[in-house]
């Protein structure tokens, strides 16, 4: 080889070599990510009494898959570490720890429940990790001047308490209101709700309030005993397992209130087909995800995509179950997150442009209903439609409403 082409193919190389610096070197990140990869760290209960929710973290999962295949986001690859924590705290902070300190992970996204989640709080805002966009509805996520990582998504279980308890007033002005709910922040913060809407119509107005715990087997005992106050309207704020068994409960004892579920269970397929459509005729809920069961949707293109997905990469999973629209569009949240964040993938910045979303319309929500946050707003989504189940689907009725 003559001198001449040797001295080019140096240069040749240190040029790649000085390039390939330069391209690391214009990127800034923390741990969990690169100039290949963005490791993103969620826990779900794959097992155990809120095991209906796990498929929100295979939807997520798929949803990952697909975005890789078209070749990742600015060009790297999502590695998605997904583990069980089967709706137990003490597992959940096992399984945290696991992903912050063993699997390195820029972020925590999506893990789900509130009594799981209050479990890490303070653990990954003492680490500075990002704990976006989580799978609960509890207004502590919204804090930013105490808990700066700790951000939201849904609307907030006071809000949709609030909103029950504007039709409430509005519509049925002799209300007797009996509530069955978690005892814990989940359920106590839609009992907050629906008492900061009453006003000082509460104390009045509600007349019986029993709480069941996560391991308990049954509600049945509770809602023979809020029949047994008067209550003419039920407020049934519960996980898919017992919602289902409260409504059945109710319509097999002969007890017909006016029945509003949480929209947590509000699923067709996972709460409503359990317990029996013709036992939850009438029920009321509120929603902002598009109903997959819904045919008003079907020639919608983003169901239409949705839908594509669906088939081609989480085909195991049920098209008439909305937690999978659900997880659909909170993933396509985190995209834009993602997208916006460039180059510089540090936690500071992923929450820098996680509190700055302005109007972001994402498939698979309702019409009309857009993601903000700010530097002092946590709460991305704050509207939501009130729809009642007709014995096949949701019906929507009314305006989109907020609890203001």
């Amino acid at each position: 080889m003559n001198t001449k082409r040797l001295t080019w193919l140096v240069a040749a190389a240190l040029g790649l070599s000085l390039a390939g610096q330069g391209a690391w070197a214009d990127g800034k990140y923390d741990v969990g990510a690169d100039d290949e990869i963005i490791r993103i760290g969620n826990t779900n209960p794959y097992s155990g009494p809120a095991s209906s929710y796990g498929t929100i973290g295979k939807a997520i999962s798929a949803f990952f898959d697909m975005i890789n295949d078209q070749g990742g986001i600015n060009g790297r690859k999502i590695d998605f570490v997904s583990l069980d924590d089967g709706y137990s705290p003490p597992k959940t902070v096992e399984q945290v720890r696991k992903l912050v300190e063993q699997e390195q992970v820029l972020f925590l996204f999506q893990t789900l429940g509130t009594p799981t989640n209050s479990a890490i709080h303070k653990y990954v805002n003492a680490r500075k990790v990002p704990h976006l966009f989580v799978a609960t509805g509890a207004t502590k996520w919204g804090q930013p001047d105490e808990f700066p990582w700790s951000m939201g998504w849904q609307p907030t279980y006071t809000t949709e308490g609030k909103i029950y308890a504007r039709y409430i007033l509005d519509n049925i002005p002799d209300a007797k209101i009996g509530i069955l709910f978690q005892n814990d922040d989940y359920g106590k913060d839609y009992v907050l709700g629906i008492k900061q809407g009453l006003g000082d119509k509460a104390e009045e107005m509600i007349v019986a309030e029993l709480p069941y715990e996560v391991t308990d087997p049954t509600i049945d005992s509770q809602i023979v005993s809020l029949r047994s106050s008067g209550a003419n309207v039920f407020y049934n704020v519960s996980i898919p397992k017992f919602a289902a068994q409260a409504i059945r409960k109710a319509y097999d004892i002969g007890w017909k209130p006016v029945h509003f579920l949480n929209s947590v269970s509000a699923s067709v397929k996972t709460v409503l087909e359990p317990a029996g459509f013709e036992k939850a005729v009438g029920v009321l809920s509120s929603i902002y995800i598009k109903d997959p069961t819904d045919p008003q949707w079907a020639d919608s293109p983003d169901y239409q995509a949705w839908a594509k997905w669906m088939d081609e990469y989480y085909p195991r999973g049920d098209k008439g179950d909305t937690f999978n629209g659900y997880a659909y569009a909170v993933s396509q949240t985190l995209k834009h997150v993602l997208e916006q964040c460039g180059d510089d993938l540090t936690r500071a910045n992923v929450m820098k442009v996680a509190s700055s979303i302005n109007g972001l319309e994402v498939p698979m929500m309702l019409p009309g209903i857009t993601i903000t946050t700010g530097a002092d707003d946590f709460y991305p989504v704050e509207q939501m439609q009130m729809v009642r189940f007709d014995g096949e689907t949701w019906q929507e009725f009314g305006e989109i409403l907020s609890a203001d």
